[in-house]
């Protein structure tokens, strides 16, 4: 089987595309299969000719940190949750995240996820519940908070959304989640949540949903909307 990858040794340099043969287990995964090409100390391409390893991020492997994220086949996707039975073809196509600054190889710099939500101070403080919310209304939401809560800031969503560019004024997905979050934790945080949902997210979600697709943990960014619509 052929792997492509498309590399960068520096941030300032070239990208360039490197073709490996990879000859290993069939039922590995792709982060599997970038451990076994990096394996040996002398790494070569298909052509024979001498290497340097292959830069990708890890951290779990389990689906669980998202650091793994990449571009498989054309698809976002996490490289330790994408097998290869799962993939057509005898060619497997990889490439770093394109909506952020490449580092090297198949990493990049995801910092400006963060760097949004420090920017508009949306963080859950003290769990407080107002008296017109109540038990009722606090259990029901709460199935919606856990869900929402397992974002991975994997940054998936944002490579495939047609609104989000990075270190535009849009931040995606990733923040209606965490606007969502912190309303319901902090209501009384509701116009400051209001403000930034409009100018950092509302008004230029054109709601394609294709975060939803590629979402690794399946985060119904839609019901998300909805309730902060409520505002």
């Amino acid at each position: 089987m052929n792997v492509k990858i498309l590399r960068q040794q520096f941030p300032t340099s070239e990208s360039y595309w490197e073709t490996f043969f990879y000859d290993g287990p069939s039922d590995n995964s792709v982060a599997g299969l970038l451990e076994y090409l990096n394996y040996n100390d002398d790494i070569t391409d298909i052509t024979g000719k001498k290497t340097r390893r292959i830069a990708w991020d890890c951290s779990c492997l389990q689906g669980m940190c998202g650091a793994c994220a990449m571009v498989i086949n054309g698809i976002p996707a996490l490289a330790c949750e994408t097998f290869l039975k799962d993939l057509k073809g005898n060619e497997i196509i990889l490439r770093p995240l394109q909506k952020f600054p490449v580092i090297r190889d198949l990493m990049v710099d995801r910092s400006s996820i963060q760097e949004n939500l420090k920017q508009s101070n949306i963080y859950i403080e003290d769990y407080r519940v107002s008296e017109d919310q109540g038990n009722k209304s606090r259990e029901r939401e709460h199935l919606h908070q856990y869900t929402a809560a397992k974002c991975l800031k994997c940054g998936l969503c944002l490579e495939v959304c047609p609104n989000y560019v990075d270190g535009s004024s849009f931040f995606g997905a990733i923040f209606a989640n965490d606007c969502y979050l912190v309303y319901a934790r902090n209501p009384e945080k509701e116009g400051q949540i209001r403000d930034h949902y409009a100018r950092h997210f509302g008004s230029g979600c054109s709601k394609a949903l294709s975060c939803m697709e590629v979402c690794p943990m399946k985060i119904p960014t839609l019901a998300s909307m909805a309730r902060l619509n409520r505002l």
